[in-house]
């Protein structure tokens, strides 16, 4: 009997992306590696068969390498991760007038350099596996949305990095997807960073099916699921220019063709 395949998804405490994610795959027939920064927070995951639990804070360099020893000994000598999915992020709304610099650090941190961190470390492993990497971002970065200027483009940064990675990495077989002048309206900046904006959300599971689908699909480049996330997509990218043709633009003169895999 074949060997299950491997996903390793960021951020699936109960109740989020990650957490739906993880279901998914693991009824796909993966060993799912599913991590959170607490794993007491994984409880609707504890009875599922063929699931690792890993405590993962992707700004600590040591879980991260944790982490990877530990996929590495599941594999064995095959030593592979067929699918990343780099999911954990932080949320975050406030007025960029009265953004705390170092909260807007940490957020890049979590939000932009942990999913680069993580990519890197299991590179190795995901290129042997001729694998798959997905960045779950947001329709906010195409979108001017007050309150979450600094979120959205920490997951606009990650895009631009996921489909630049995309065309690099190709030649290895592997794919990719205080003082608060908004005073008078915090209760409403408050309800917003709740979910409270009035605005539908799709169903996690029904998410997760999707994204999963076009994972195992091997679908590149950028996918959109989520509230609006079409109209979203049909506001912003209809320039009319197919991707094959901007990716073609993109890698002139890169030498990305004669790298020797």
């Amino acid at each position: 009997m074949a060997a299950r395949k491997t996903v390793l998804i960021t951020g699936c405490s109960d109740g989020g992306i990650g957490s739906a994610l993880a279901t998914t795959f693991q009824q796909r027939d993966f060993h799912v590696f599913a991590t959170a920064r607490d794993p007491s927070k994984m409880g609707d995951l504890k009875d599922l068969p063929h699931m690792t639990f890993l405590k993962l804070d992707v700004t600590n360099t040591i879980d991260i390498k944790e982490a990877v020893k530990a996929v590495a000994k599941h594999a064995g000598r095959n030593g592979t991760l067929d699918v990343l999915i780099s999911n954990a992020g932080r949320n975050h709304f406030m007025p960029i007038l009265d953004d705390d610099l170092d909260v807007v650090r940490n957020i890049f941190e979590i939000n932009f350099l942990g999913p680069i961190a993580l990519t890197q470390a299991f590179a190795p492993m995901l290129i042997k596996a001729k694998g798959m990497i997905a960045y779950i971002t947001s329709t906010s970065g195409y979108l001017n949305v007050p309150y979450m200027g600094t979120y959205s483009a920490s997951k606009r940064s990650l895009e631009i990095v996921g489909e630049t990675l995309r065309l690099e990495i190709a030649p290895f077989g592997v794919d990719y997807q205080q003082n608060r002048l908004y005073k008078s309206i915090e209760s409403t900046v408050a309800i917003r960073a709740q979910g409270g904006d009035g605005l539908p959300r799709m169903d996690t599971l029904e998410y997760a099916n999707s994204v999963t689908d076009d994972i195992l699909a091997r679908t590149t480049g950028r996918v959109w699921y989520g509230g609006f996330a079409e109209q979203t997509k049909m506001s912003t990218t209809a320039t009319g220019v197919p991707q094959t043709a901007m990716d073609s633009g993109a890698l002139m003169g890169t030498d990305l063709d004669k790298v020797v895999n």
